[in-house]
Parts: C-alpha cells; structure tokens; sequence
C-alpha cells in the first residue's frame, strides 16, 4: 500500500508566471526596490481603488510599524489591539516606546469587540488596531465612530484579508487611516516574505516611503537611473530598511492577478467543509451577516465543542498520525510571557480569547489543495472525532 503524502496546512501556489517574472528581474540586473516593485504598488493600488496609494515593504510588520510612526504614535501612547492575534500587531507598538493596550474578542468572530475598544480608551490612547481575523471584517462602523468621537488614527492589520469586502467596499478603502496587508508564504497571494501599506492620506504615504528607506529624501532607484547626475541625496529622519526588492515584487505582479481566482477557489473550498462538517461536534467558522460582505478565507478556524470528547492538542496530534497538519490561530498575546508579564495580564480578564484557544484548530485550507486532499481531510476529522 502506498503511503500517502502529508498534507500541511498551508501551501504557496507559485506558478510558471512567476518564476518567469523573477528570472527576468534577476536577468535584469535590477534586484533590489526598482521597476518591478513599482510595477507592483501601482498594480496593487488599482485593485484596491477608491484613490488609495500603496508603498511596498518587506513585510507587514514593517508595514504596521511604518504606518504607527506616520500616524504620529510616539513613546508613551497606548494603542489598543485585540488579544486573539499574532504577536507582530503589538510588538510593533512598543517599536516606537508606546503600550499595546490588549482587550478581548468577539466570541463569534474572534475579531476585536468595539465595546472593549472604548472601556480601554484613556488620555493616552493614540490609535485602534482591528485585526480582520481569518480574513472577515471587523465591526468596522463601530470602530471608525469610535475613533471620531475620541480624535484616535485606524490602523488595519489586514493581513488576512486580501481581499475581504466590507458592507460592498474593499478593506483598504474604508474611513481609516491606513491599512496594512501581509504578503508571507502562507497568505492568499505571497511574495515569500512582503507586505503593503495603502492608505488615501498622501500625508502617511509621503511618510511611509522616507521612513521605509532610511529615512532618505529620494528613492534609490530615482537617483540611480536618473540620466543626469543625481547621487545628491538627504537624510529627514532615523528611518528603517523595510522596502520590498524586485525579486519579491515579482512574484506580487503575478500573484495580485490571480488573486479572485484564488479567492474562489478558497470560498468554495470553505463551503464544501460547511457543509460537510456540520453535523460534527465543530463550531465552524463566522461567515460575513452584512449584505454586502465577504470573506477571505486565509484560514478556516474551526472549535472543539465539549461534546467533542477530545482535547485541542490531541486531536491536532491524531491529525497528524493520519498525515493532516493542523494548526492553531491564535496563542493569545495574554499568554505570551513578554505580554502576560510585562503588562500583568490575567487570563480571567480575556474569558473569550482565552476559551477560543483552548478549543481553536485550524484546518489545511489552501488553492493548491484538490478535491481528493480535501476529502482526506474531512474523513481524518471523523475518525479522530469517532464519527
């Protein structure tokens, strides 16, 4: 009997285009931030629309962090994020000496609770930080009223979210004041590592692009194929070393064209583990109550019910004795020792975040997955759950 292939939770879908489109940036001689990348921000740009501009970076925690110091935070503010998320979205925070300010979640959605955001505002309070888990929206007319009525900025972690429509518009040009998508190997389009920053405001963008590179006035390409004598540059600022190189921007050119392709093949794979799910002891995942709104399916987050008769951690391991990777979404920042410790916090005070861990599994959901990996899939979840 032939031994079956294991089948991870997340897979890139890199095609001939873009190795093609690499190869060609490599023969170029132009390997760093040049053509390709710029090719990209403007290609990036129009498939958000709605007049945003976009600087591309080489990831989207250096997004996040470039967007946070253009929209002023500084030492000491405090910006408030949701629990259930990555450790980036609050690290990014204390780059610039400010204080994440972590609240609990939704317990359907696992998205940031707007309540939650205005019992944590103080005088101190600089900037929200929804994080569109998954890839569904946040309650984001809740939040953007919020921030008016309290004169805070919007910073969207959008990196599930490419692309995730909110109430009929695209997240990224919604009433906030930047977003940030996050282009790593495991999201709906990659670049391997890469991010972009969007945002109406030419103000941050401006920003954005002199911090992104060193804090220099002009861009490296524009003084190094410029046909007149151009090496005269000046340094504004202390900035990073956060700009996307052409080799990566190359693979973006041809992800970003494929994106609604993947983005059906992704919702119908979530539609077929609906519905051949439900009758498991599963929560399955928050699918979009607006009219208007979608989901991105970055990932497919399911929960153990009680009934399940089995633990988080070993139906993961069974999982993967049946050759099914798994993973878990997310470890909250309340139990990351740097956050727990450093801020005192207490699991009691984040019940949702921290039940949803207990209970969260992330099943493989990708577009290089067939009709024969995901039903491998599905009939591992009911062996392990006896069913």
């Amino acid at each position: 009997m032939t031994e079956q292939k294991f089948l991870p939770f997340a897979l890139p879908d890199i095609g001939e285009d873009e190795i093609n489109e690499v190869v060609d940036a490599l023969r170029s001689g132009w390997v760093t931030t040049g053509p390709k990348t710029k090719q990209f921000e403007a290609d990036f740009a129009a498939f958000i629309g709605d007049g945003v501009e976009a600087i591309a970076v080489n990831s989207a925690t250096a997004g996040l962090h470039l967007a946070l110091e253009a929209v002023g935070v500084k030492e000491g503010d405090e910006v408030i994020v949701p629990s259930y998320t990555f450790t980036a979205t609050a690290e990014v925070v204390r780059y610039l000496g400010a204080h994440p300010v972590i609240v609990d979640v939704d317990p359907v959605t696992f998205n940031i609770r707007p309540q939650a955001i205005r019992a944590a505002i103080t005088a101190k309070t600089r900037a929200i930080m929804p994080v569109h888990f998954a890839g569904l929206a946040c309650d984001m007319d809740a939040i953007i009223a919020i921030a008016h009525e309290h004169g805070l900025k919007i910073v969207e972690d959008a990196a599930h979210a490419m692309p995730t429509y909110y109430k009929g518009k695209l997240i990224g040009t919604l009433d906030s004041d930047v977003t940030v998508f996050s282009f790593y190997a495991n999201k709906t389009m990659t670049t391997g590592e890469g991010g972009m920053v969007v945002s109406k405001n030419k103000d941050i963008i401006a920003r954005c692009k002199v911090m992104r590179l060193h804090g220099i006035s002009r861009d490296a390409f524009d003084r190094y194929t410029s046909k007149t004598p151009a090496w005269y540059y000046e340094v504004v600022a202390p900035g990073y070393k956060y700009n996307m190189p052409d080799t990566a921007a190359a693979m973006g050119i041809h992800q970003l064209k494929k994106i609604n392709a993947f983005l059906a093949k992704r919702e119908a794979l979530a539609a077929r583990f609906d519905r051949e799910l439900a009758d498991l002891p599963l929560i399955l995942p928050a699918r979009p109550q607006d009219a208007g709104s979608t989901h991105a399916w970055h990932l497919y987050p399911v929960r153990l019910k009680p009934e399940a008769g089995i633990s988080r951690d070993d139906f993961i391991a069974r999982m993967a004795e049946l050759g099914i990777g798994c993973s878990v979404h997310f470890i909250p920042l309340h139990r990351q020792p740097v956050w727990r410790d450093g801020y005192s916090l207490k699991r009691e005070s984040f019940p949702v975040a921290d039940a949803a861990f207990e209970a969260e599994v992330t099943l493989p959901l990708y577009t290089r997955m067939t009709d024969d990996d995901q039903s491998r899939v599905i009939a591992a979840v009911r062996e392990v759950l006896g069913k």
